[in-house]
């Protein structure tokens, strides 16, 4: 499963970022993809794990949840 950190993420709006690493395009991620339950947010600069899937402009992060 690829892993990367949270280059930005608003919670407000409830998307943002992954850089991925080893490289690689950024990958969009929706609050609705992130694992846990209550409020559902990522911090910047949070290493995540998740499997990526296609969305509606590209790349998407699928099953994110936090290292």
């Amino acid at each position: 499963m690829p892993t990367g950190t949270v280059k930005f993420f608003n919670a407000e709006k409830g998307f943002g970022f992954i850089n991925v690493d080893g490289g690689g395009q950024d990958v969009f991620v929706h609050f609705s993809n992130i694992v846990g339950s209550g409020y559902r947010s990522l911090t910047d600069g949070q290493k995540v794990e998740f499997e990526v899937g296609p969305g509606r402009k590209g790349p998407e992060a699928l099953n994110v949840h936090g290292l």
